[in-house]
Protein backbone atom coordinates (compact mmCIF):
# COMPACT_ATOMS: atom_id res chain seq x y z
CA UNK A 1 0.00 0.00 0.00
CA UNK A 2 1.82 3.63 -0.88
CA UNK A 3 1.67 5.85 2.10
CA UNK A 4 -1.11 8.47 -0.64
CA UNK A 5 -3.41 5.71 0.18
CA UNK A 6 -2.39 5.43 3.75
CA UNK A 7 -2.87 9.52 4.20
CA UNK A 8 -6.15 8.98 1.75
CA UNK A 9 -7.40 5.99 4.66
CA UNK A 10 -6.49 8.42 7.69
CA UNK A 11 -8.43 11.24 5.88
CA UNK A 12 -11.63 9.18 5.52
CA UNK A 13 -11.11 7.26 9.41
CA UNK A 14 -11.60 11.33 10.61
CA UNK A 15 -14.70 11.60 9.44
CA UNK A 16 -15.89 8.53 9.91
CA UNK A 17 -15.37 8.97 13.28
CA UNK A 18 -17.70 12.56 13.36
CA UNK A 19 -20.77 10.25 12.21
CA UNK A 20 -22.90 9.72 15.32
CA UNK A 21 -24.63 6.76 15.93
CA UNK A 22 -27.96 6.24 14.41
CA UNK A 23 -26.99 8.31 11.58
CA UNK A 24 -25.28 6.99 7.94
CA UNK A 25 -23.39 8.25 5.61
CA UNK A 26 -22.64 7.62 1.81
CA UNK A 27 -18.89 6.73 0.65
CA UNK A 28 -19.45 8.86 -2.43
CA UNK A 29 -20.38 12.28 0.38
CA UNK A 30 -17.54 11.14 2.12
CA UNK A 31 -15.15 11.43 -0.83
CA UNK A 32 -16.90 15.00 -2.33
CA UNK A 33 -16.20 16.82 1.16
CA UNK A 34 -12.61 15.31 1.26
CA UNK A 35 -12.54 16.33 -2.46
CA UNK A 36 -10.77 13.17 -3.19
CA UNK A 37 -9.89 12.50 -7.18
CA UNK A 38 -10.84 8.76 -6.80
CA UNK A 39 -13.82 9.76 -4.98
CA UNK A 40 -15.83 6.55 -4.01
CA UNK A 41 -13.75 3.95 -4.37
CA UNK A 42 -10.76 5.29 -2.44
CA UNK A 43 -13.26 5.62 0.25
CA UNK A 44 -14.94 2.14 0.03
CA UNK A 45 -11.05 0.62 0.05
CA UNK A 46 -10.48 2.84 3.47
CA UNK A 47 -13.92 1.06 4.46
CA UNK A 48 -12.83 -2.58 3.71
CA UNK A 49 -9.50 -2.17 5.42
CA UNK A 50 -11.21 -0.28 8.91
CA UNK A 51 -12.87 -3.27 9.95
CA UNK A 52 -10.22 -4.33 12.59
CA UNK A 53 -10.00 -0.20 13.97
CA UNK A 54 -12.26 -0.35 16.74
CA UNK A 55 -12.70 3.38 16.81
CA UNK A 56 -13.44 3.28 13.28
CA UNK A 57 -17.57 3.19 12.53
CA UNK A 58 -17.55 1.12 9.13
CA UNK A 59 -20.72 0.29 9.62
CA UNK A 60 -22.17 3.96 9.04
CA UNK A 61 -20.59 4.01 5.51
CA UNK A 62 -23.41 2.43 2.82
CA UNK A 63 -23.86 3.53 -0.89
CA UNK A 64 -25.44 6.55 -2.65
CA UNK A 65 -28.92 4.29 -1.79
CA UNK A 66 -28.69 3.16 1.65
CA UNK A 67 -27.68 -0.44 0.66
CA UNK A 68 -24.92 -2.07 3.00
CA UNK A 69 -22.61 -2.89 -0.58
CA UNK A 70 -19.85 -3.58 2.59
CA UNK A 71 -21.25 -6.12 4.44
CA UNK A 72 -19.48 -8.83 3.24
CA UNK A 73 -16.19 -7.41 4.90
CA UNK A 74 -17.45 -7.88 8.26
CA UNK A 75 -16.66 -10.89 10.11
CA UNK A 76 -20.30 -12.27 9.48
CA UNK A 77 -22.34 -10.98 6.67
CA UNK A 78 -24.97 -9.93 9.23
CA UNK A 79 -22.39 -7.97 11.29
CA UNK A 80 -23.13 -4.34 9.46
CA UNK A 81 -27.11 -4.68 9.73
CA UNK A 82 -26.61 -6.27 13.68
CA UNK A 83 -24.28 -3.29 14.47
CA UNK A 84 -26.76 -0.42 12.59
CA UNK A 85 -29.86 -1.55 14.09
CA UNK A 86 -28.02 -1.82 17.91
CA UNK A 87 -28.23 2.07 17.18
CA UNK A 88 -31.49 2.03 16.15
CA UNK A 89 -31.06 2.14 12.19
CA UNK A 90 -34.40 0.06 10.49
CA UNK A 91 -32.18 -1.81 7.71
CA UNK A 92 -34.42 -3.98 5.22
CA UNK A 93 -33.01 -6.51 2.51
CA UNK A 94 -29.51 -4.72 3.11
CA UNK A 95 -31.23 -1.27 2.51
CA UNK A 96 -31.15 1.45 5.90
CA UNK A 97 -34.72 2.61 5.60
CA UNK A 98 -35.72 6.17 6.53
CA UNK A 99 -32.41 6.90 4.21
CA UNK A 100 -32.94 10.55 3.73
CA UNK A 101 -33.51 11.31 7.53
CA UNK A 102 -30.97 9.10 8.64
CA UNK A 103 -28.00 10.63 6.21
CA UNK A 104 -25.62 12.56 7.80
CA UNK A 105 -23.68 14.91 5.58
CA UNK A 106 -19.88 15.86 6.28
CA UNK A 107 -20.17 19.12 4.38
CA UNK A 108 -23.25 20.22 6.71
CA UNK A 109 -22.02 18.84 9.53
CA UNK A 110 -18.32 19.31 9.52
CA UNK A 111 -18.11 22.36 7.20
CA UNK A 112 -15.81 23.02 4.57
Amino acid sequence: MSSEKVNYFDLVYQVVREIPPGRVCSYGAIAHYLGLKSGARMVGYAMNAAHTLPDVPAHRVVNRNGVLTGKHHFRTPTLMQELLEAEGVIVENDQVQNFDNLFWDPEKELGF
